[in-house]
């Protein structure tokens, strides 16, 4: 365990996100004057690492008794917060010999920087300088967030704004959990007596959501869960024909359902989907290694992955993403190649390239404890690898993202052919538009026109979600009708 000591109580997420991308395999702890401990044992161990903030200095002290002194300008009082990360992060730089991508981005979407830049009219070159300078981010990552956030505008332009908004509905049910995943998900062989239940009480937040926004205009519709295909057939065609008779389909521009999982997937599920006017599908194999797969819980093959896709083109869908992670346990460049190749071999509209985030709730957590960090083994090689494979198939990224504690500190991109491109996670990233979720573990997001963004969310528990949904109907009703 690292523990750092400041004796100052703000920053501390950011003094955390810095700390853990140096040093990801450790626990880091932030103690404050007033930081919650339940373990009283924690106050006495010694600090590796100590942050004094002063008025006019900060000193960072680690245990080996070297320091760091932040002299602070009077200039970089109006940036306080921003200029403290970028001092801790060269502190850290020096101390760990280690450059990271994104330099001292926590909490923000690199992309978001970017598009407030351009929508403020800032040239190109100012924009990737402010993005090197202030956040010490590298050139490579900062001209990918001006690529993306330059696509995305053209991608939004045509979305029906304030008056619009976007629909997901989340099926909480898998075949079994992955290694890496904390998602709300349950075991469809456990739950199938019950999905009945579940669909009612759906169909309930359906019916109010349908009536509560009547007179608003619908841009895009996403399902995804968990897998929704761990549903039957005639449980998918129930659950899309509520959808299509409750809502006005005629503006949505995009129809997404994750098909996921391979060995969840038919040729009668999939005539459905199609039959109901799906518009685009992921199949996703996160890899095409097959040891790989077996390792991290998914019971399908890779042959199993070219059957679905291609029995989904049969079926008629000419929009197909698939989702990889790169930096799972004992996967190398090699590994991440042979992906590429055989996905470039299918022949998909997009490519989601996922960088491995190891979730506390995951199984992937504890078998780290076990194994070390230094098993997952995600480089500038890898990402590199995914990236001019993208490219090479003719996509262009057009969604990007980072999470707490990805490996190698890298992001995750979504890349797509033109016209092809996943309209909702631009959505869902950028936070431009309303976007009402329904279903266990979901979240809505009310954005308004001045930007405020206000939240409310439904209980993950299935059996919960069940019993309390008129309680989860009503914090709808309270976030939609102010």
């Amino acid at each position: 365990m690292l523990i750092l000591k400041s004796n100052k109580t703000q920053y501390e997420y950011d003094i955390h996100s810095l700390v853990k991308a140096f040093y990801p395999e450790e626990e880091v702890r932030v103690l404050t004057p007033d930081s919650v401990i339940k373990d009283r044992m924690l106050l006495e161990k010694p600090a590796q690492m100590e942050l004094v903030f002063e008025e006019e200095t900060v000193l960072f002290r680690v245990a080996q008794n070297r320091e760091y002194i932040w002299h602070i300008e009077e200039e970089e009082y109006d940036e306080y917060k921003n200029a403290f990360k970028r001092f801790l992060y060269t502190s850290l730089r020096k101390e760990t010999g280690i450059s990271l991508p994104w330099g001292n981005l926590t909490g923000i979407r690199p992309t978001k920087i970017a598009m407030t830049m351009l929508e403020e009219g800032r040239r190109e070159e100012e924009i990737l300088s402010f993005l090197e300078r202030k956040h010490l981010v590298s050139r490579d990552k900062a001209a990918l967030s001006l690529e993306i956030a330059e696509r995305e505008r053209r991608i939004l332009r045509p979305l029906h704004g304030e008056n619009g908004y976007s629909l997901y509905i989340g099926i909480p049910f898998c075949p079994t959990t992955c290694l890496y995943c904390s998602f709300t998900s349950f075991p469809i062989s456990a739950w199938k007596a019950r999905v009945s239940d579940y669909l009612c009480a759906l169909e309930q937040e359906i019916e109010y959501t349908a009536a509560a926004c009547r007179n608003r205009i619908l841009d895009t519709v996403y399902i995804g869960g968990g897998t929704p295909t761990s549903l039957t057939a005639d449980e998918l065609d129930r659950l899309l024909s509520k959808l299509k008779a409750s809502f006005d389909f005629t503006s949505v521009q995009e129809f997404t359902v994750e098909a996921g999982r391979a060995d969840s997937i038919t040729e009668e599920k999939l005539r459905v989907l199609y039959r109901h006017g799906v518009s685009r599908i992921s199949v996703n194999p996160q890899t095409m290694n097959q040891e790989t797969l077996r390792f991290i819980g998914r019971q399908h093959t890779v042959e199993q992955v070219e059957k679905a896709f291609f029995m989904a083109r049969e079926v008629g869908f000419d929009n197909i993403n698939m989702d990889i992670i790169l930096g799972l346990p004992g996967e190398t460049a090699e590994d991440v190649r042979r992906t590429i190749e055989a996905i470039r071999a299918l022949e998909p509209e997009s490519l989601t390239v996922h960088s491995l985030a190891v979730k506390r709730a995951s199984r992937l957590a504890d078998w780290i404890t076990q194994n070390g960090i230094s098993a997952l083994c995600n480089t500038e090689e890898t990402m590199r690898i995914a990236e001019e494979g993208a490219r090479g198939m003719g996509m262009a990224p057009y969604y990007l993202y980072r999470q707490k504690n990805m490996s190698g500190n890298f992001e995750n991109v979504g890349y797509a052919k033109d016209g092809k491109y996943g309209i909702y996670n631009i959505l869902i990233m950028e936070e431009v538009q309303s976007i009402i979720a329904l279903g266990a573990g979901t979240v809505t997001k009310r954005v308004y026109p001045d930007g405020l963004i206000k939240r409310c969310d439904t209980v993950k528990d299935v059996a919960l979600y069940i019993e309390r949904i008129d309680e989860m109907i009503e914090r709808k009703k309270q976030l939609l009708s102010d």
